[in-house]
């Protein structure tokens, strides 16, 4: 077992971890940037980002068996797919047990999954840091909007976040970059709706972590959408294109791949950490590696997982755990229902180019006077298309066939899909499964997690409240849907090591240090108070950066 020395130590290097090692590196200090999967160079290891569909073996659509057989998990919704399959955790080496159905769909390499995100960015809003006070649900945030504000602008600034100024509360405008347009057809729903609504409903392109103007070393989005297999032009926001190439810049940070942290090593006496035990991958040898200050930057299950793996003789249920809080209060979005529908009038019109974002419809329930048998709400994204191709039995093989798929359908399509809140249940949790071990002999994570009443309601209105709106907008033969959703498809897991004001009710106070340990840091999912109904990966870079701002202060000032 061997020891070295840094300044700070960062565990996982997805979008907060990114932030993370960037933010501290830049401020003078000497980081460890730790990861538990392999090494991913930006553009290079890239393999299939410049491939078209026919290079694919089975094009890129259907799974095959063996591919069935081999993700049982990831085969439950759309990542299992050919063209990004090494990008995925694989089942079988990092399983885990469901005590109620979660599809936990992960991204083990450098860089995690800000490389196969969807990239929507938003803010969370000031009703969304007040809501569990005023509603006394789980615990009140012991932050607002105002603490934010600034550093999700100072996000936004080095992200590079398309979108639209819409002057809304209830969805706050950012630094944005020039906005991609809305197709033709989505401009006259839009136009529609609002026109219905009397302005109080709105839909605008979706805010995104597409550059639309060269930006750093970056080049601006090219319109291929083939966001998730990693862009070689660095057009979207990713650790590999944007965050780490910072931190290397300084000089200060050093990389070190297939490292599984296994726990935080603490000393009672000084009532701090130490530093991270490591298994490495390869070789299955634990290294030591001791640092002033921790970020546990991991995805949220994976940060807590660690804190429970640090169990000792003070806190036997790991550190952090002496609210009763630590693996409590998971939260997702649910979403999977909406409605979708048929648009005349335009047969005439193309669309150019494959926009990599789509339209959003932000929150309208429970908002000033609107009052719904639930609490919280959804906003909605989607989108206009047209198909291809003419539907004449005649035309199957040859070029007949090939000239009417050249042809654009006769009708465009419009749907809208709603996103929703998850309540902060505390009975909703996670926990060590010690009884199953994965590939490196380590124990697994339970799952004991369902959606309830309160959301199921509201997932009446995602439909309804959709199909409501598209056909007010002209739109024919509208279909509401329920696909169905299963805890953890919406890939936004959060809680588990929650924010908050009092250590006898939350794992982290207002500056994301663990209660147990200030020397820690959790900027992740893990850290969530509440969920919002907006995508939440703006706002992990802005808690980071803040947090990573304070932390350095701190230690400087001799107080970590």
């Amino acid at each position: 077992m061997s020891t070295q020395q840094y300044d700070a130590i960062v565990v996982g290097s997805g979008i907060s971890g990114g932030w993370a090692a960037k933010e501290l590196t830049e401020k003078g200090m000497k980081v460890l940037l730790l990861e538990r999967g392999r090494n991913l160079e930006h553009i290079k290891d890239y393999v299939n980002a410049n491939k078209d569909a026919w290079e694919f073996p089975h094009r890129g659509l259907m799974p095959t068996q063996e591919m069935l057989q081999q993700y049982p998990v990831l085969k439950r919704d759309y990542p299992l797919n050919e063209t990004v399959l090494d990008l995925w955790v694989k089942d079988k080496e990092s399983p885990y047990t469901e005590t109620k159905p979660f599809s936990w769909f992960r991204g083990y390499q450098v860089g995690g999954r800000s490389l196969m995100w969807g990239r929507q960015s938003y803010r969370f809003n000031k009703w969304d840091f007040e809501a569990n006070a005023k509603e006394g649900i789980g615990v009140d945030w012991p932050i607002r909007y105002e603490d934010m504000a600034p550093w999700y602008s100072y996000a936004e600034k080095f992200a590079g976040i398309q979108g639209s100024l819409e002057g809304l509360d209830v969805l706050p405008d950012g630094d944005f970059m020039p906005a991609m347009d809305m197709n033709i057809v989505e401009k006259d729903v839009a136009a529609k709706i609002k026109k219905h609504y009397k302005s109080q409903r709105h839909m605008f392109i979706g805010r995104s972590a597409n550059i639309t103007q060269p930006h750093h070393d970056r080049t601006n989005c090219q319109y291929r959408n083939r966001c998730w297999r990693g862009c070689p032009f660095g057009a979207y926001f990713s650790t590999q294109s944007a965050t780490l190439p910072a931190a290397m810049k300084t000089g200060n940070l050093t990389l070190r791949p297939f490292s599984i942290v296994t726990q935080v090593n603490y000393d009672k006496n000084t009532k701090k950490t130490t530093g991270v035990e490591v298994l490495d991958a390869t070789d299955n040898k634990t290294y030591t590696f001791q640092a002033k200050i921790i970020f546990l930057c991991a995805s949220a299950f994976n940060s807590t997982w660690i804190l429970m793996n640090s169990a000792n003789d003070i806190w036997p249920e790991g550190l952090g755990s002496s609210s009763g809080e630590l693996g409590h209060n998971v939260m997702d979005h649910h979403f999977r229902c909406g409605a979708n529908g048929r648009v005349e009038g335009f047969a005439d019109k193309y669309e150019y180019g494959r926009r990599p974002t789509g339209i959003y419809i932000p929150r309208f329930r429970n908002v000033y006077d609107d009052k719904r048998d639930y609490v919280r709400g959804f906003g909605y994204q989607g989108g206009a298309g047209r198909g291809r191709g003419a539907q004449v039995a005649e035309f199957t093989i040859g070029a007949d066939l090939k000239e009417s798929l050249s042809v654009p359908s006769d009708n465009w399509g419009m749907g809208i899909m709603g996103f929703g809140e998850v309540l902060p249940y505390h009975e909703n949790k996670i926990s060590l499964n010690r009884n199953m071990k994965d590939k490196w002999g380590l124990p697994v994570l339970d799952m004991d997690v369902e959606i309830k009443d309160n959301e199921k309601k509201m997932r009446q209105d995602m439909m309804n409240d959709a199909a409501e709106m598209l056909s007010a907008a002209g739109v024919k033969e509208v279909n509401t849907y329920d696909y169905g959703y299963e805890f953890g498809m919406g890939i936004h897991e959060m809680g588990t090591a929650r924010m908050g004001r009092d250590p006898k009710t939350s794992v982290l106070n207002g500056n994301n240090q663990v209660w147990d340990a200030p020397n820690v840091f959790v900027t992740d999912g893990a850290c969530m108070t509440s969920a919002s109904c907006v995508n939440p990966s703006l706002t992990y870079m802005a808690m980071t950066a803040r947090a990573a701002d304070y932390a350095v202060s701190e230690l400087k000032k001799g107080n970590l």
